[in-house]
């Protein structure tokens, strides 16, 4: 399948590379394969997103890749040309900051990827999951770690998910602007943490984490 007119003989290449494990399951039979990914591990503030995303064989999409190695505005595009896909099947996970608080940052992530994946409206035959730690499921699943390089399916996973936490955070930035989660999206970037320093962590930022934690103030 392809969702552009024309892909360069390179191109066509990377992608079929990237698509080595997806080739390899369906050989041995495996239909669904869904790539799990997840975006927000790092951040002081908002929620963890996961998102998982079967797609069709044969798929091509130009430009698809890690969601940490493509543009903001090409982010934009691929996150539309795969969720306005009829072809693409997905779903997301969102655990907000209060609950990473509560069971820790790994184990939101897992549960973040379980939603996602249950969520789904075909149930995978087998799961590609982005990193070394699988989420608690009945379904055949394997790590890899840098998968979201290494496979096309957890690749649109990572563009899925990293979109849809990057339109929270700025919805969030609407109700708190002073800390500009609209540029750095929650990141302990230089800017947040001058912004901590001065306001107090708010609602969404994550009590458990450094650099909050240790300011130990009453949300704004």
């Amino acid at each position: 399948m392809k969702l552009v007119k024309k892909l360069s003989i390179k191109e066509q290449r990377r992608l079929i590379a990237m698509s080595k494990f997806e080739i390899e399951l369906r050989q041995i039979g495996y239909k669904f394969i869904a790539g799990v990914d997840e975006a927000g591990r790092g951040p002081l503030a908002g929620p963890v997103v996961a998102a998982a995303c079967i797609l069709p064989d044969g798929f091509k999409l130009k430009d698809l890749n890690d969601s940490k190695q493509v543009a903001p505005q090409k982010r934009k595009e691929l996150y539309q040309e795969l969720t306005n896909s009829k072809d693409v099947i997905y779903s997301v996970g969102i655990i907000d900051s209060k609950t990473i608080d509560k069971i820790n940052i790994l184990q939101a992530s897992l549960r973040a990827m379980e939603m996602a994946v249950f969520s789904l409206t075909q149930k995978p035959d087998i799961l590609l999951i982005d990193g070394n730690q699988l989420p608690t499921t009945s379904i055949p699943s394997k790590a890899i770690i840098q998968g979201d390089s290494l496979s096309i399916s957890i690749a649109a996973a990572s563009i899925i998910a990293k979109q849809t936490r990057d339109a929270i955070m700025e919805e969030y930035h609407l109700k708190w602007p002073e800390y500009d989660f609209f540029d750095h999206k929650g990141y302990g970037t230089k800017k947040h943490l001058e912004a901590l320093a001065k306001y107090g962590p708010c609602e969404i930022h994550r009590r458990s984490f450094e650099h909050v934690e240790d300011l130990n103030l009453s949300p704004v």
